[in-house]
């Protein structure tokens, strides 16, 4: 067995639909059905989405507000009213106030932006700075990517006499701020017909409404921001990201381009993941460590020096960011595993003097990739009493909503399904972590805190060659709710596995199905699995599609996810001397260690080398040995072959791991015929006595045996009765027994040692595998096993 590190859902999918599909519009079934499980079901929608840049934008004045904005905003530009941006300090924030700064700055507007300080102020609105903008003359406010929770502040903003636009994507509550306008895609009264908008879309809306036409120049930030909020890759923000990437690869902000110089990216090979793993972080970072105002001037800058400069700082920042997160992950998994474990805390909520606020939102994501349960991480603050921290959730657990009933005691949190930001007292916490507790007690069960991965599809070998590959991309851009197609493929053997890169942290592996197709497959950070796939094994994997290209040669591959083996596994490791180091790697596999020879036995449990470990003295205590999904190691060779069918007729090991070690070395003669018995009786019969110490050698050389041969006979003889032996003189018994050789304990001993030896050490590996097989309890086709893990 090998057991999968998630639950493997693999989606339901219409074939007769996808054959249509297929029919209809020339592509591969692999595409067509990769189409059906996304919800694409019609002709005509599928080439909407396959060729979605040939689609338009909504309407902006599809916003309820958009016109009484525009109006506004029009005026305090003709009468140069002084105008404020107010962002936000994440990727999705600044390019949101760049897209809406540069929108004004050419229409003449008298506008500046203000983007809070992540320590000092906290997230969103906050009301020092909404009076420090009426001290300074600010008539009117336009929010973007924030502001939708803001009640207090647009009260304050009205009384001060400024006008408070707000443009977010976030959560609304219950109740709106009471602000001059709203343009939010999801209000409950609204009527745009896409509410998955990040706010950076909600910003480009607001731009075209402004500008009377799509302003194609701002679509690269647009982009940026879209993917780095991780929205849904759907619709229109499809639309956006897919025109936005093109927008980029020719983009000329000398920012993008610095950015991407630092980190080792062409322009022209863009693309969403280059966004999401190279910029995105980037524009992150500053706002995590320092204010985020020069991430802005970085992406308005048209000076080539200064966006060097800036991009250098923000890359060391982005450096300096991730040795923190490291530093505090390592910290706060330590404190879940001594403080709150998760066999009692179904919601993890935990915090800290001193942890950085600006990236305990990464720390928590770390969290939830570890222990997969809901995370909270607080920064504490002794000077204030406030606890500042960050959350992340798993699937089926609202956080939203499950933090929206401990308003009470959160005067500040704003966010999504899955993610969340919030403020609250200090003695608050035990409180939060206690309802949280409750709360996915009630809504959760055992099976949620096992990790999902949903898989498009399941696939034969024969599905998957380079067109089919390459059509795959007519999907992209991959995102949240359009992800890079995970496909599965069961029942495949290894020809070839082994650990690559400078460390062996890495697994290649060649995979070929019962029809003689070979797939290569790459599995990065999964080098460790080869020492738990035996050769022979049927797998079952899952991972992304791809082309590998060398030498002008192009070749379908896989770059694998998970492996899983819904089979024993047997591991031959006859004859070998095992290290240490291999008795700890069992160790860490939670090796059962099964000992036949109390020599062994009593050598290695004082070795302090392995702590698990079962001495069998008789078949009675063989037969009562719980290895029902366990990974046992038989270390050495048990006397009889019966003990060890006594050990595992009709149960169910996960694996085996066939050491055989042996006390003695393998006995050196077969087990003599009758007529070799028959000849010597008659021998000695004749001779009647004989000095077998002295002329065992002579015999066994006249007659072609071993001494060891004839040594053996003669003990045979003796306990059958038939001589006598006296310091090496055999003498014939006078009186004639008729007994059977296999009356002789000798002799039955060294029959049942032959048939080990021969069965457990001289088989080759698929026979000794093959005599398990009719043995044990598996069926190979065990269907509820299966179930475990998908």
């Amino acid at each position: 067995m090998l057991i999968p590190k998630s639950r493997w859902i693999v989606k339901e999918s219409n074939e007769s639909l996808a054959k249509e599909l297929s029919n209809q519009l020339n592509i591969s079934p692999l595409v067509a059905k990769l189409l059906v499980t996304r919800g694409i079901t019609d002709a005509a929608t599928a080439q909407g989405f396959l060729n979605i840049e040939n689609e338009t934008f909504h309407d902006p004045y599809l916003f309820s507000d958009m016109e009484k904005i525009v109006q506004r905003i029009n005026d305090a530009i003709e009468q140069q009213q002084p105008i404020l941006i107010f962002g936000d300090y994440d990727a999705d924030g600044v390019t949101s106030t760049s897209v809406i700064m540069e929108t004004l700055l050419e229409k003449h507007a008298n506008v500046t932006y203000y983007i809070p300080n992540r320590f000092t102020e906290g997230y969103g609105p906050n009301e020092n700075a909404f009076r420090h903008a009426h001290e300074i003359g600010i008539k009117l406010i336009i929010t973007v990517d924030t502001g939708i929770a803001a009640l207090k502040e647009a009260s304050l903003a009205k009384e001060l006499g400024i006008d408070l636009i707000i443009t977010d994507h976030h959560e609304a509550g219950e109740i709106l701020p009471d602000a001059y306008a709203i343009i939010h895609p999801k209000l409950p009264d609204g009527h745009y017909p896409f509410p998955h908008l990040a706010g950076v879309g909600v910003a480009f809306k607001l731009a075209h409404a402004l500008l009377g036409k799509v302003p194609e120049h701002l679509l690269d930030l647009a982009a940026i921001g879209t993917i780095a909020d991780l929205v849904p890759l759907q619709a229109e923000n499809r639309l956006l990201v897919k025109k936005g990437l093109n927008k980029l690869a020719n983009t000329s902000r000398p920012g993008i381009q610095a950015l991407c110089n630092l980190a080792g990216t062409q322009l022209s090979d863009i693309n969403e993941e280059t966004v999401g793993f190279a910029i995105g972080p980037r524009l992150n970072a500053i706002g995590r460590l320092q204010h985020a105002g020069p991430a802005v001037e970085l992406l308005m800058t048209k000076d080539i020096d200064y966006a060097t400069q800036l991009a250098n700082e923000i890359d060391l920042l982005n450096k300096e960011r991730q040795k923190i997160v490291a530093d505090i992950t390592t910290e706060a998994i330590e404190m879940v595993n001594e403080k709150y474990p998760i066999s009692d805390n179904k919601v993890l909520v935990i915090g800290k003097e001193g942890w950085n606020p600006g990236v305990i939102g990464i720390v928590a994501s770390r969290l939830v990739e570890n222990f997969y349960r809901p995370t909270i991480v607080l920064n504490f603050d002794q000077d204030t009493g406030l606890a500042k921290g960050s959350a992340r959730s798993i699937d089926g657990f609202d956080l939203f909503k499950n933090l929206s009933n401990s308003r009470d005691i959160l005067p500040h949190f704003g966010g999504h399904t899955m993610a969340a930001g919030m403020t609250l007292k200090l003695e608050d916490v035990d409180i939060l972590r206690t309802r949280l507790n409750q709360a996915a007690a009630e809504q959760l069960t055992e099976e949620d805190y096992k990790p999902l991965t949903e898989l498009d599809t399941s696939l034969n070998m024969t599905e998957i060659d380079i067109e089919a590959i390459s059509q795959i991309n007519m999907l992209a851009p991959f995102g949240m709710s359009n992800p890079k197609p995970l496909v599965m493929i069961e029942n495949v053997q290894t020809t070839d596995i082994r650990k690559i890169g400078a460390n062996k942290t890495h697994l290649k592996v060649a995979l070929e199905d019962n029809n003689n197709h070979v797939l290569d497959g790459v599995g990065f950070n999964l080098g460790s699995l080869a020492d738990d796939i035996s050769p022979k094994a049927r797998l079952s994997v899952i991972g992304e599609l791809s082309i590998n290209e060398w030498n002008n040669r192009k070749k379908p591959q896989i770059f694998l996810r998970d492996i899983a083996i819904n089979e024993w596994q047997h591991f031959d490791v006859r004859g070998n001397k095992q290290s240490n180091d291999w008795l700890e790697e069992m160790k860490k596999r939670n090796g059962l260690f099964i000992f036949f020879s109390n020599e062994y036995y009593q050598k290695m449990i004082h070795s302090d080398v392995i702590d698990n470990f079962v001495y069998i003295k008789n078949r009675e205590e063989a037969l009562h040995i719980n290895i029902d999904g366990q990974n046992i190691v038989l270390f050495d060779l048990p006397n009889d072959i019966i003990d060890l069918e006594y050990l595992i007729e009709g149960k169910k090991p996960a694996r085996i791991y066939s050491h055989f070690a042996q006390v003695e070395e393998p006995f050196s003669l077969t087990l003599p015929t009758r007529e070799n018995f028959k000849w010597y009786y008659a021998f000695l019969l004749k001779r009647g006595s004989f000095n077998v110490n002295r002329y065992a050698a002579d015999l066994a050389a006249h007659r072609g045996w071993s001494k060891e041969t004839v040594l053996f006979m003669s003990k045979v003889f003796f306990e059958l009765d038939f001589v006598t032996i006296n310091d090496g003189i055999i003498t014939m018994n006078s009186q004639k027994t008729k007994k059977d050789l296999a009356d002789s304990p000798t002799f039955q001993r060294k029959q049942a040692k032959m048939q080990v030896e021969e069965q457990l050490l001289y088989s080759s590996s698929q026979e000794l595998k093959q005599w398990f097989d009719k043995r044990l309890g598996h069926n190979v086709s065990n269907e509820e096993e299966k179930k475990a893990w998908i």
